[in-house]
């Protein structure tokens, strides 16, 4: 499959300057910024931006980013299931999963989240794509925002869902670990019959039980 990369970008005006949010960006850019030192979710900033780098370097990864003029603040990536996981195993050139979102605590109430998913789906490409998003409430800042389980839940629904992400019955043991945890995908306007079905078909490894 070839996957083509139309970039984007967009300004948020904000009482702390302007904020561009744009992607998906080649490694140069990337390179170019260090990473706020509040994105902290996934592993210390400065590991996580060298592993955005790495999958900016894939021939499907995408990565769109909210910064300052100087600094990458928050980001969004995209690319193929890691091949440990349980929905890699069909194999499918058009699945992607939107294997992190994040934007550090000071630039949250500006819409910044939103607008990385606006910004991604905006290049005409993803409507080739079934992306995928798992949600496990183990990630979520729990802590810094005050919010509960439930409410953090709440809050990662709507903002998905902002970009067409709805949610996905699956009975994946690591989703199902937890009743806050939760699949979510957007199946893009060009895919296929067939690999919906093949979707379909990964979601549930228990078929019978449906």
């Amino acid at each position: 499959m070839e996957h083509k990369k139309r970039a984007y970008s967009e300004t948020l005006e904000t009482e702390e300057g302007e904020l561009v949010v744009e992607g998906p960006v080649p490694p140069e850019t990337l390179e170019r910024y260090p990473f706020h030192p509040g994105l902290v979710a996934f592993r210390p900033s400065e590991d996580q931006r060298e592993a955005i780098i790495g999958i900016s370097r894939l021939p499907e990864g995408r990565i769109v980013i909210v910064r300052t003029e100087d600094t990458i603040v928050g980001y969004a990536t995209y690319l193929y299931p890691d091949p440990m996981e349980h929905w890699s195993k069909a194999q499918m050139d058009n699945l992607l999963e939107l294997g992190a979102i994040e934007v550090a605590a000071p630039y949250r109430k500006y819409g910044a989240a939103k607008t990385l998913l606006r910004v991604s789906f905006r290049d005409p490409s993803m409507e080739n794509y079934i992306v995928i998003s798992t949600e496990y409430y183990w990630h979520w800042d729990l802590r810094g925002t005050g919010l509960t389980v439930w409410q953090y839940r709440d809050v990662m629904e709507k903002v998905m869902g902002s970009a067409g992400l709805e949610w996905f019955a699956t009975d994946d043991p690591e989703i199902t670990a937890h009743p806050a945890n939760c699949l979510m995908a957007r199946i893009g306007q060009n895919v296929s019959t067939a690999s919906i079905e093949k979707f379909d078909a990964l979601r549930f490894r228990n078929r019978y039980l449906y």
